[in-house]
């Protein structure tokens, strides 16, 4: 199959069939985008203190004085888990005592009786609840199931349920894609996020949601990674760098925007989780308009289907298809039996193919701790969630557009050590001005996000370019796992904090300089054929500069000659 590109060039490159189908794959990202960062606004903590109850027959100064003030993320302000004891704070008011308030309180009046020193008083938990803060929201699942103080560990749990949902779904998806196809994952998990939203929004209790939390993670990130893969395989040349470096980002990222201002309109998590189910539900129909990946199809021998599909392509662009399409179909045929025996522990079964797997996961997971985990400490910047939220997300755009444009005229190497430094020296700087200047804070964190995300897109790119056609869902699905695992261990990243303040954009910072390293040690892909086979990704692995040349694919009794008697080809699918 290395003549793929060549078998279908007389559909040309921006035909009628390329743009429908193109349009139709974008569309059909937004809602993965739009779920993706949900655990943002279904689990935010927003401040709480105790409750007091209206019957307790307190004084104002009581009132006032009844919560202890403490030291807490750095600021002085109430304790959000504890109160003084309200029986003897009772007592004391119906004596006529007053409180002791010291320098750190600022009230201007103060009670006529006898002063008590707050410090002597007992302090309690909080039995009668908590009450919340409804600046920013009206509930959370954090505020409707009290996720607070000795049950505040089950907030983060709660994330890594849904990360580790998408773990488990990247786990399975990919194998399945290989053999069965990418269309059918890809509506069925996009078909499992909406009806597991609707599903979450009448949750009676935490276990239930964190379970029901867990299914739809399963489907949010499978059907992403089927989607890339399938645009990736059904358009080539220009079309496809233009695809997977910026058209389908772009509508990711507009559908990620979107979430921000629903969630400001909409601030119960019940009605917002009824709403994320819209945009999967308007994508369903897209199943009888989006075709099969041909290059899958004709990878697993079913040659008719592919024909059929391109034939129908070359109807839709007013061009005259060959008689025969694919010339070399008894050979390809022969080839493609070694699909069914192709399974993830191929990705490590060679030690060339083995060292290329193993770094590819290890720059998957320290960049998705390092994106994760500077999404989940936007709530230790100042201002309103749903406006950082916004400016995090929209600067997703033009790192996308300027990874599509590194992609088009740069090594991979050369391009993502370059975005990805920039992005972890931009968090490593994060805590010179954390505490004093949070305009210049917020500055360096979307600088950090636009570095990050610049890199990640072309990680993709160089991912999908790494890994053949028989196994390339399995080979995405497989990083994309080690991916989730990174954004797994993100909600706690932020409770790194607790033993230092800047620890959390350190531990950021420095898996971001990781993966600078290891990318160093990959082949290069740039204006390299697109591998069909396995063997095709066994290349030689030796340590090189980014901008210098690597050996190219080792043939497997194939002549150097062979493999480069198609230059068009190879210039339409590495720009």
């Amino acid at each position: 199959m290395e003549n793929y590109e060549e078998s279908v060039s007389f559909l040309g490159t921006w035909g009628s069939f390329q743009r429908r189908v193109f349009f139709l794959l974008c569309l059909t990202s937004v809602p993965s985008g739009y779920n993706i960062l949900c655990v943002m606004f279904l689990l935010a903590s927003p401040s709480h203190h105790c409750h007091i109850p209206v019957h307790s027959n307190l004084s104002q100064d009581w009132i006032q004085a009844i919560i202890p003030v403490q030291m807490e993320a750095g600021q002085l302000g109430q304790s959000s888990c504890s109160r003084y004891d309200l029986e003897q704070v009772q007592n004391l008011s119906a004596l006529g005592h007053t409180p002791s308030l010291g320098p750190a309180h600022n009230l201007s009046e103060l009670g006529s009786g006898p002063e008590v020193l707050l410090s002597t008083l007992k302090q309690e938990s909080c039995t009668d609840g908590w009450e919340y803060s409804t600046e920013y929201y009206d509930s959370t699942v954090v505020t409707e199931f009290n996720l607070v103080c000795n049950d505040q560990w089950k907030q983060p749990l709660a994330s890594l349920a849904y990360f580790l949902g998408g773990l488990i779904g990247c786990m399975v998806s990919g194998q399945i894609s290989d053999r069965f196809g990418r269309k059918p994952v890809l509506f069925s998990a996009m078909a499992m996020l909406s009806v597991f939203s609707i599903a979450i929004a009448f949750a009676p209790s935490w276990p239930v949601f964190t379970f029901l939390f867990f299914m739809m993670g399963l489907g949010q990130m499978a059907g992403y990674i089927a989607l890339f893969v399938l645009g990736s395989e059904v358009l080539v040349g220009s079309p496809r760098v233009f695809f997977s470096g910026f058209g389908l980002p772009a509508f990711y990222t507009v559908a990620m925007v979107l979430l921000p201002g629903t969630a400001y309109l909409v601030r119960s998590w019940r009605h917002l989780s009824l709403i994320m189910t819209v945009p999967g539900l308007a994508c369903l129909p897209f199943w009888w308009l989006i075709p099969e990946s041909p290059r899958w199809l004709v990878s697993c021998g079913r040659f008719q289907e592919a024909e059929l599909i391109l034939r129908s392509a070359a109807l839709e662009n007013r061009v005259e298809a060959p008689q025969v399409i694919f010339i070399s179909a008894k050979v390809e045929k022969a080839e493609s039996q070694e699909v069914e025996s192709l399974s993830f522990l191929d990705l490590l079964r060679t030690k060339n193919i083995r060292q290329i797997t193993l770094k590819l996961w290890l720059i998957w997971f320290s960049l998705s701790v390092s994106y994760f985990g500077l999404s989940f400490n936007l709530s230790s910047l100042y201002g309103s969630p749903f406006l950082n939220y916004f400016l995090l997300s929209i600067v997703e755009l033009p790192a996308y557009l300027a990874s599509c444009v590194a992609a088009r005229c740069l090594p991979r190497r050369l391009s993502f050590a370059g975005f990805t430094l920039v992005g972890a020296l931009a968090l490593l700087l994060i805590q010179i001005t954390l505490n004093s200047y949070p305009n210049v804070t917020l500055a360096l964190v979307l600088l950090g996000k636009f570095g990050i995300l610049a890199g990640i897109g072309i990680l993709y790119i160089f991912t999908g370019e790494l890994s053949p056609t028989v196994i390339r869902n399995t080979a995405m699905s497989s990083s994309a796992m080690f991916s989730r695992v990174g954004s797994s261990v993100s909600p706690y990243l932020l409770q790194l904090a607790v033993f230092y303040q800047f620890l959390p954009w350190i531990l950021a910072g420095a898996l971001s300089l990781l993966s600078v390293l290891l990318c160093f040690l990959l082949p290069e892909t740039f204006r390299q054929p697109l591998p069909d086979t396995i063997q095709q990704m066994a290349v030689t692995q030796r340590f090189s500069l980014p901008w210098t040349s690597t050996p190219h694919a080792k043939d497997d009794g194939k002549s150097a000659k062979d493999q480069t008697t198609a230059p068009e080809c190879i210039c339409s699918t590495r720009l």
